[in-house]
């Protein structure tokens, strides 16, 4: 996708273009949203444990990273 990146070890942060932060941005939002809301479109346990590679008892991590970065990213694109 033009504008995007790959970072390694030892790579600073590289811009992105604005859309794609607009739509990392949206992604983070409903990931958040899908981590927190209460009933049948909560992501179970087991979907969180596919998408970390680990076991569901990282929710709590995931949601706070995915809050966290939400948040930059909207800054950034105010």
């Amino acid at each position: 996708m033009p504008g995007s990146t790959t970072l390694g070890p030892g790579h600073g942060v590289d811009a992105i273009e604005h859309l794609d932060a607009l739509r990392m941005l949206s992604l983070m939002k409903e990931l958040h949203r899908m981590l927190t809301v209460p009933g049948p479109e909560q992501l179970t346990d087991a979907q969180i444990a596919t998408l970390l590679e680990a076991d569901g008892r990282h929710r709590e991590g995931l949601t706070d990273w995915v809050e966290r970065m939400a948040r930059d990213l909207e800054r950034a694109t105010a």
